[in-house]
């Protein structure tokens, strides 16, 4: 009797170490999606809310904090300075790509999640060589030295991206031909279309010599394909990823002080969160965080008023709203970040956008 208690008590105890291994395994390590809106603030957000046909996804977030934004040399950062401190964990001087505020290289969250076995990647509107996807895989002391940054995004080993930018690669005053060079080291390329990833290769689409179409311009869904292609891309690889995907033109509705494009570009962002907010529900290991780098347009959302023409007197369109631009610059507005999955609970508050860094190795800590 006494063998058989003891027996039990050994059986228990291995059943119990193997449920806390299943639960580890199941825990860890954990995916990491990271969605940047470039110059999108409240009052951008916002636009989801008056002007999209559904319910933004934006409220489908409960955890949600807000960044500070100063540069170690501008009160009013810029795209350069907010992804540093987003990559690095680490505030830096306006208009420096992966570098310290003293212009040294520092390591991005991408290359340390490498070496812990991740796979990485980013898709972006721009030329992949852009202030906020360069920020992740490069070191240069400008944002546009384009020519160097593609020289980085050569050794970097992402393992997947898409966006624009081909010309940095086959068009350089260099003459080398990087585009070459990437498919040497294993990649699979294309220069046309969102064609099938090969799962044995790292995978990269450029789509255009500079930046893609705008959605005024035309652009159809190539941000939510793209994403999706590179979430069944990761999945398919089976190992844990970090993935950024930025919504560029938010930014560009600002700086234009375009209410269309920026209505547009919103909704554009708002609709691939809403496939990423999918993914998560059926991959659960899984930790979203969207934010911005910055506010562009110093943008409201006011009053509609209505002039007759005949009269000139203004009336209020009293079931309409404005978007109103204070200027075509950056602003220093708290920007609004929500996050979803593992570890979101840690992105309540209110704190510098550097800290966006460290919650996410917080998370993937699981601490």
């Amino acid at each position: 009797m006494k063998k058989i208690i003891i027996l039990s008590l050994i059986s228990m105890f291995y059943i119990g170490c193997e449920k806390k291994s299943e639960k580890r395994t199941q825990e860890e390590p954990l995916n990491i999606i990271f969605m940047i809106g470039d110059g999108m603030g409240l009052a951008q957000i916002s636009t989801a809310f008056y002007f999209g046909k559904e319910t933004p996804n934006f409220e489908q977030f409960k955890n949600i904090g807000f960044i500070k934004t100063p540069s170690t040399s501008h009160t009013i950062t810029d795209s350069a300075a907010g992804a540093t401190a987003f990559s690095t964990g680490e505030k830096t001087y306006k208009r420096a790509i992966g570098m310290s505020k003293d212009s040294l290289p520092l390591p991005t969250i991408l290359e340390t999640l490498q070496k812990e076995d991740y796979q990485t990647g980013f898709v972006t509107l721009t030329p992949i060589t852009h202030a906020t996807p360069a920020s992740f895989y490069a070191h240069v002391k400008d944002r546009d030295l384009h020519e160097d940054i593609a020289l980085d995004l050569v050794k970097s080993n992402v393992d997947f991206f898409a966006g624009g930018g081909l010309k940095y690669l086959k068009r350089r005053t260099d003459k080398k031909d990087l585009y070459t060079e990437l498919i040497a080291k294993n990649y699979k390329l294309d220069s046309v279309s969102l064609s099938k990833f090969d799962v044995n290769k790292k995978n990269g689409y450029l789509l255009a010599e500079e930046g893609l179409p705008s959605k005024t311009e035309g652009r159809k869904s190539f941000l939510q394909d793209a994403t999706q292609l590179g979430l069944d891309y990761f999945t398919k690889k089976g190992k844990p990823f970090f993935f950024m995907i930025e919504g560029s033109y938010i930014d560009w509705g600002g700086h234009a002080m375009d209410a269309e494009l920026l209505k547009q570009e919103v909704l554009d962002f708002d609709k691939t969160i809403g496939l990423v907010l999918r993914y998560i529900k059926k991959h659960p290991n899984t930790l979203l965080v969207v934010t911005a780098d910055h506010e562009t347009g110093g943008v409201s959302i006011g009053k509609s008023y209505m002039i007759d023409e005949e009269t000139g007197e203004k009336s209020e369109e009293v079931d309409n709203v404005s978007i109103n631009f204070n200027n075509d610059q950056h602003s220093g507005t708290l920007i609004p970040v929500f996050a979803k999955g593992k570890g979101s609970e840690n992105f309540q508050g209110i704190y510098e956008n550097n800290e966006i860094y460290h919650k996410m190795f917080k998370a993937i800590n699981n601490k």
